[in-house]
């Protein structure tokens, strides 16, 4: 089973590759088969600069 994993980050907390990772940690000890793909995004506002760079 594939499961993409979009978060955005949290203002003032943590960023949507950060919230993307603990969701995905989550799914693996739920469902050790699966395979995950994480794609943060971000809005254009705080994050967006993140979301960019970890992208690449």
């Amino acid at each position: 089973m594939k499961i993409i994993i979009a978060p955005q980050g949290f203002k003032g907390g943590i960023s949507g590759l950060e919230a993307a990772q603990a969701i995905a940690r989550g799914v693996l000890a739920a469902v050790p088969d699966a395979e995950t793909v994480l794609l943060p995004v971000a809005d254009g506002g705080d994050g967006t600069l993140h979301a960019l760079v970890d992208a690449t």
